[in-house]
Parts: structure tokens; C-alpha cells; sequence
């Protein structure tokens, strides 16, 4: 399988396909944190790392070829979005990251993908819904 991770922190979507015992044929990673794409990078030797997602297009790697990504999956910066914080949504710039997702989700048309983020303000799920297509599904992490 072929998977691009966006947002991908320290691939912790890679080691959850890994127990899954689902065979990743390559990892490509879009991350900016470079103490996250360290550990990600000792962990996961193979992982193809991208950079910034707003430039994800400039690196030289075909990702971009019809049937190129099997499993897009990412979890754009939930900060914004997140009753714990100020609540700012699509105000907060790091919540806008979202369109990146969807942009690339369009743009790849993967046969399969998972966008993880937090529970939010209805409006701001339908934005999410409408953008992607698909209503999302709640699954309680600490099960």
C-alpha cells in the first residue's frame, strides 16, 4: 500500500498500519516539525519525508499520478477547533490547514483516506463534511 500522510507529526499513522498488519510499500510524510520527523525518521527508516504541506507539490516525487496513494490520512492542527481552546475555528490560521487536506484529497482522489480531529462545533463539521463528502464518524479514543 501506498500511503501519504499529511500532518503526519511522528508517523504515528504509520506504526497503527504497522500493528493493523497492513504492508506499506511506501510512507511518504508532510511535516514541518523537525523533532517529530526525527523520531519519526529513527523509527521508520523508509518514510519519504515531504515538508510543508502547502508546498507538497515541489518535491520531486510523482505522488501526484493517478493511482499513485492508496491511503491518504492525516490530522490537520485541531487547535482552533477544539472546545478545550478559544474556539476559533476556521478563524484560527492553523484550522485553515484543512483546506490543504482537502486539496490534496481532490487532487490524489485516493482509493481510501482518514482525516482524525477533534469533536467540534457543528458548523464547523458541516464545512468539513461538505468539503470531503462524508460525515464523519466518532470514535472514542480512550476505548
Amino acid at each position: 500500500m501506498k500511503v501519504l500522510s499529511l500532518f503526519d507529526g511522528m508517523s504515528c499513522g504509520q506504526l497503527a498500519l504497522q500493528k493493523s498488519g497492513i504492508h506499506i510499500d511506501k510512507y511518504y510524510a508532510a511535516e514541518i516539525d523537525k523533532f517529530a520527523m526525527k523520531i519519526a525518521k529513527k523509527n521508520f527508516t523508509n518514510t519519504i519525508q515531504l515538508g510543508d504541506v502547502i508546498n507538497i507539490n515541489n518535491y520531486g516525487y510523482n505522488i501526484f499520478e493517478k493511482g499513485s496513494i492508496d491511503l491518504l490520512i492525516g490530522g490537520s492542527p485541531c487547535q482552533g477547533f477544539s472546545f478545550a481552546g478559544k474556539q476559533l475555528n476556521f478563524d484560527d490560521p492553523r484550522s485553515k490547514l484543512f483546506f490543504e487536506f482537502s486539496r490534496i484529497y481532490n487532487e490524489l482522489k485516493p482509493k481510501y483516506f482518514l482525516l482524525e480531529n477533534v469533536c467540534m462545533i457543528q458548523k464547523s463539521e458541516d464545512i468539513i463534511s461538505k468539503y470531503l463528502n462524508v460525515k464523519p464518524i466518532l470514535i472514542n479514543s480512550s476505548l
